[in-house]
């Protein structure tokens, strides 16, 4: 694959896209488009003590009593959370106090390009290193076979997982991109299909094409009733990306208070804040903000074997301007966009994208858009397929990622709906949009 890309690349490059009529057309009117930066403004649930709240809830657990020093497991998955490497810093620390032994076992299915190396890179993008952390990582691939669902349905558990003393589970508790139900994305999850590894994950996908998502929770409460869970550590994060609540879980608690808390993480979930949007202009996706790199929670669009949707906001175009440092170059997610940058694609890791898109059947997920070489060419080619006449009534949103919704960039064309919206307040004066030489926007 890598061996294409330059000739690829080379052919894209004789074309004149600013001779092509409907970019010519789409440019002409993006000078009509003003745009003013907006605030969203929620009530405030940040932790204010993110130590203290951590060792209070630690301080509930009960250790149980084992051999001198026994090794236990921190789970810790591929996502980008708010004080992630705080807080297993933290735990680590606690642990040491109790006299236990711990080591991290990275709990994320495929990711990483679904090896051991690759796993312990994603770790280490987000701050969790050897070194760091003072503990080995023990990031091999091995399942073992514990059990099964049904005839044609085992259940594979990491090998790593299996040989420590006791389990700790850490991760954010969110409404999952794929489906809905009382366990979504969280720390049932992360236990069926993060401790899956790349096997467990790959089947378990599969099987969710015809049977749904049920095997969360079966798998889960499997391993919980027959290896020593310690607790779960369940983080959930407020509008504005900070830790709003810690709770430490007993092992034999989880699957029943983690129904409770995903109730409690979509209460406090950012989204856009209008619906019926022409274009939403989007600087990165990863797979550090979310699994399919932009959250379909804020977009409203998600594609997929077990269903499509198309949920509020509506947005008719998605444009990606590139992809975030920590995703690595892992693009899963791309095909939800319809116009990307070229830096996009000059940015994709072909084999971690198509491995995660693969793994997780979903192909179309790694599917390349249409791509231009400048921003204007992008937002040409979007404006003259939004079926707009004037660029002044066009509906735009320009955000960072779909993490980030604290504030952002709109059109003129929402004016409107801001003025009804009491949470929304605009924040600079309406301005043209302004290119450099390159046909790139010169931001502020």
């Amino acid at each position: 694959m890598p061996q294409l890309m330059p000739k690829l690349f080379q052919k894209v490059k004789t074309i004149n896209y600013n001779q092509l009529p409907p970019i010519v057309q789409g440019i002409q009117r993006l000078s009509d488009i003003r745009m003013a930066s907006v605030s969203q403004q929620w009530p405030s649930t940040s932790i204010y003590d993110v130590n203290d709240t951590l060792q209070q809830t630690l301080n509930n657990i009960q250790i149980p009593s084992a051999k001198k020093g026994p090794v236990v497991g921190i789970a810790v998955g591929s996502r980008g959370i708010d004080q992630l490497e705080h807080v297993v810093h933290h735990c680590i620390q606690f642990l040491r106090a109790k006299g236990l032994t711990p080591v991290i076992i990275p709990a994320m299915g495929s990711h990483g390009g679904g090896n051991a190396s690759g796993q312990k890179e994603v770790l280490a993008t987000l701050g969790i290193t050897e070194l760091s952390m003072g503990v080995p990582v023990l990031a091999d691939m091995d399942t073992v076979q514990i059990g099964s669902i049904s005839q044609d349905f085992p259940v594979f558990f990491s090998k790593t997982a299996i040989e420590v003393d006791h389990l700790i589970l850490i991760n954010r508790i969110k409404s999952h991109t794929k489906f809905k139900g009382s366990l979504e994305s969280g720390l049932c999850k992360m236990l069926s299909i993060g401790l899956g590894k790349a096997t467990g994950a790959g089947l378990y996908h599969q099987k969710a094409v015809t049977e749904g998502f049920f095997w969360i929770e079966t798998i889960a409460q499997m391993i919980i009733n027959d290896y020593n869970i310690m607790f779960g550590l369940a983080l959930i994060e407020n509008q504005n990306g900070h830790l709003a609540h810690i709770e430490a879980i007993p092992g034999k608690n989880i699957v029943s208070r983690e129904k409770e808390l995903l109730l409690k993480a979509k209460k406090l979930m950012p989204s856009i804040p209008f619906d019926q949007i022409d274009i939403l202009m989007i600087d990165e996706i990863g797979k550090n903000i979310s699994g399919i790199g932009m959250d379909s929670n804020v977009t409203g669009r998600h594609r997929d074997i077990v269903g499509n949707v198309y949920a509020k906001p509506h947005v008719k175009r998605i444009y990606v301007r590139n992809l975030s440092k920590k995703t690595q170059g892992n693009a899963n997610g791309i095909g939800l966009a319809d116009v990307i940058h070229t830096r996009c694609l000059k940015s994709m890791d072909f084999e971690a994208t198509y491995m995660n898109a693969l793994t997780a059947l979903s192909p179309e997920k790694a599917t390349v858009p249409i791509f231009f070489d400048s921003d204007q060419q992008c937002l040409a080619a979007c404006l003259h397929t939004t079926g707009k006449v004037s660029g002044q009534s066009l509906r735009l949103v320009w955000v960072k990622n779909t993490g980030s919704l604290q504030r952002f960039i709109v059109s003129e064309g929402l004016k409107p709906d801001i003025k009804k919206h009491p949470a929304v307040s605009l924040m600079t004066d309406w301005s043209p949009i302004s290119f450099d030489a390159c046909g790139n926007i010169l931001e502020h």
